[in-house]
C-alpha cells in the first residue's frame, strides 16, 4: 500500500467484528473490509466485495484473521522501572524511586513503548502523564513531542495528566514529612514538590487550550486524570469533573489500587473513597476508575448505577502485590471493564496478547458454578470498552461500517499450529493460542503501521540503539546523588506511613480456605 493510501480492500479468511455476546465468536469467513479513506465502509464476502471493486490495491489474504486492534487503556511511560534499576516494592515505597531513574526524552520513552504494543496489536492507548512541572510551556512542549511521537509512529492516543493539589508523597501533609527529614534530604526533595504545586484551575485551563490545538485530529483526545483521592482536595475534584462534563471529555482516576488507600477514605470520611465520590457528584458515565482493586459491594452497586467503567490492571495489581479487582462482581453488577498495562505487565512489557491471558486465568475463581468471563468478555475488555474509556466509543474497538479501520491482522497458521479443530471458537483460540509474534500487519485509520510484525513509520532499530547507547552512559554525579537520596528517603517513609493509622495487618487477596468468600 502506498504511503497515505487510505482506500483499499482488505481479505481476510475470518473477519472477528467484535465481541458482544450476539456476536459469532467465529466471525465471519472469506470475507473482505472495504476500507475508504481510513474508514471502515463495509464487510461482506470477500468474493463479492473483490468483484464489485475490481481496481483498489488490496491487502492481506486467506490466511489471516482480521480483528480489533486492541486499547491500552491504562498507561504512564515507556522505559520500564525495571529497566532503570528501581525494585518492586509496594506502590507507596516503589514510585518515589522513580525521581533518580535515568530518562531518555518524551520522544524517544513515548517510541519504545508504541513498538512494544503496536507490534502486539494495541493501537490505542491512553496516555497518562505522571504529572506535570514548571511552567505552561514546559508541559505543552512535553505534551507536543510525546503526541508527536504517537503520530510519527502511527499510533491512536488519549492523552491526559495526573493532577495533585496535596498529600504527593504519602497520605499526609508534604510539610509534615518534610519536617521530618534531615535538612539535605528536605533540601533534596521539596524544589521538587515545588515545581509540581500547581493550582487545579491553571491545569484546566492548560486542558482547555490544548483540547482546542487538538481538536482536528481524530486520532487523539484530551482527557483528564486527577490522581486519587488521596492526592486531590474536594475542590479539585468537584472542579475538574465539572470541566470535564462541560466539555464532553473523558475522566481516568486511580482509585482503591491498595489497600492504605480505602484505609485513608474510611478513616477520614467515615465512608468509602467511592461514596465519597457519589457524595461529591463525582461519579458519572464519563469516569473511568483505574485500579478498583479494594472496592466493596456498595461501590459496586454505586458503579453500577451511576455508568461508571473500570480499568483493571491484572499484572500491575500482582507485581506490586496491590491487590486483584473483584471483576466477576463487577461484571454481575454490569460495570464495564476495560484493561490496561499500567507500568508494564508480567514480561515488563506492554504487550496486550499476554496480559489478556492473565486476566481470563485470574478470574477463573473456583466454583462448580459461578459466572466467569469467557474469551470473548476479555477480548471485549481488550477492544469496545477499552475504546469507550478512552474517549474513542463508536470510533474504534469494532470492526463494523462508519468506524475507523483500526485492524489487526494475524496470521491463522501460527495461533492454530500444528492444528486447531473447527469446534473450537475462534475467538477462543485467538485469546489463548496468539502472541505477538502471530501479528503480521497493524493499520491505525487505514493506515498500515506494522507489516511482517515491525512498525513501520519509525527506524526501529534505531531508535532501541538510540535509547540503549543513552541508559548504557557512565552515570553521573546528580544521578548517584538522586539514587543516595531516594534510597535515604524510602526508611523516613516508611516510619512516617506508618504513623498515619491507615496501615493494617493486611487483608489476604488470595481466593483459599485462607480467605473466607465475601458473603452474597
Amino acid at each position: 500500500m502506498a504511503e497515505g493510501q487510505r482506500s483499499f480492500l482488505l481479505t481476510a479468511g475470518a473477519v472477528l467484528a467484535g465481541f458482544r455476546p450476539d456476536d459469532d465468536p467465529n466471525g465471519l469467513g472469506d470475507a473482505a473490509i472495504l476500507v475508504e479513506d481510513g474508514y471502515i465502509a463495509e464487510i461482506g464476502p470477500a468474493a463479492d466485495l473483490t468483484a464489485r471493486h475490481p481496481d483498489l490495491p488490496r491487502e492481506s489474504g486467506a490466511g489471516m484473521i482480521a480483528l480489533p486492534g486492541f486499547v491500552n487503556s491504562h498507561h504512564h511511560f515507556g522505559i520500564t522501572p525495571l529497566m532503570g534499576g528501581v525494585p518492586f516494592a509496594p506502590l507507596e515505597f516503589w514510585l518515589p524511586r522513580f525521581r533518580a531513574m535515568r530518562g531518555v526524552g518524551p520522544r524517544l520513552d513515548t517510541l519504545y513503548s508504541a513498538i512494544e504494543m503496536l507490534e502486539s496489536g494495541t493501537t490505542t492507548v491512553h496516555h497518562i502523564n505522571s504529572g506535570l512541572v514548571g511552567t505552561p510551556e514546559n508541559w505543552e512542549a512535553t505534551m507536543d513531542a510525546i503526541l508527536s511521537a504517537y503520530g510519527e509512529i502511527g499510533m491512536r492516543v488519549s492523552y491526559s495528566f495526573m493532577m495533585r493539589d496535596r498529600n504527593v508523597l504519602s497520605y499526609d501533609d508534604d510539610a509534615k514529612l518534610l519536617a521530618t527529614l534531615p535538612g539535605d534530604l528536605r533540601d533534596w526533595i521539596a524544589p521538587q514538590l515545588a515545581a509540581a504545586a500547581t493550582p487545579t484551575r491553571d491545569y484546566m485551563e492548560f486542558f482547555e487550550a490544548m483540547r482546542v490545538q487538538y481538536a482536528d485530529d481524530p486520532t487523539v483526545r484530551m482527557s483528564l486524570a486527577p490522581a486519587n483521592l488521596h492526592w486531590c482536595s474536594d475542590d479539585s475534584l468537584q472542579l475538574i469533573l465539572e470541566t470535564a462534563r462541560k466539555h464532553g471529555a473523558s475522566v481516568h482516576m486511580h482509585l482503591l489500587e491498595t489497600e492504605r488507600q480505602a484505609r485513608v477514605a474510611e478513616t477520614r470520611y467515615g465512608h468509602t473513597a467511592i461514596q465519597h465520590l457519589a457524595a461529591l457528584d463525582c461519579l458519572g458515565p464519563e469516569l473511568t476508575l483505574g485500579h478498583g482493586n479494594w472496592a466493596t459491594e456498595a461501590d459496586l452497586d454505586l458503579l453500577g448505577e451511576c455508568g461508571c467503567m473500570v480499568c483493571h490492571n491484572a499484572g500491575s495489581g500482582l507485581r506490586l502485590g496491590s491487590g486483584i479487582a473483584p471483576v466477576n462482581r463487577m461484571r454481575g453488577k454490569k460495570i464495564p471493564v476495560a484493561l490496561g498495562i499500567d507500568q508494564s505487565n508480567i514480561m515488563d512489557d506492554r504487550d496486550m496478547t499476554i496480559e489478556m491471558k492473565l486476566v481470563w486465568a485470574l478470574h477463573r475463581e473456583s466454583g462448580l458454578f459461578n459466572d466467569r468471563p469467557d474469551a470473548a468478555n476479555v477480548l471485549q475488555m481488550a477492544t469496545e470498552h477499552g475504546a469507550r474509556s478512552a474517549g474513542f466509543g463508536g470510533v474504534t474497538g469494532r470492526l463494523e461500517p462508519n468506524m475507523q479501520a483500526d485492524i489487526v491482522l494475524m496470521r491463522r497458521a501460527d495461533i492454530e499450529r500444528p492444528f486447531v479443530s473447527p469446534r473450537t471458537p475462534l475467538a477462543d483460540t485467538v485469546l489463548h493460542r496468539a502472541s505477538k509474534s502471530a501479528i503480521d500487519q497493524v493499520f491505525v485509520a487505514g493506515r498500515k503501521v506494522v507489516e511482517n510484525g515491525r512498525v513501520t513509520g519509525i527506524d526501529r532499530d534505531a531508535v532501541m540503539q538510540e535509547i540503549r547507547d543513552i541508559l548504557a552512559a557512565p552515570e553521573t554525579a546528580a544521578e548517584a546523588n538522586a539514587w543516595n537520596m531516594v534510597n535515604a528517603l524510602i526508611p523516613h517513609l516508611e516510619q512516617f506511613i506508618g504513623g498515619t493509622g491507615v496501615v493494617t495487618d493486611h487483608t489476604p487477596y488470595r481466593y483459599n480456605r485462607f480467605h473466607p468468600a465475601p458473603k452474597g
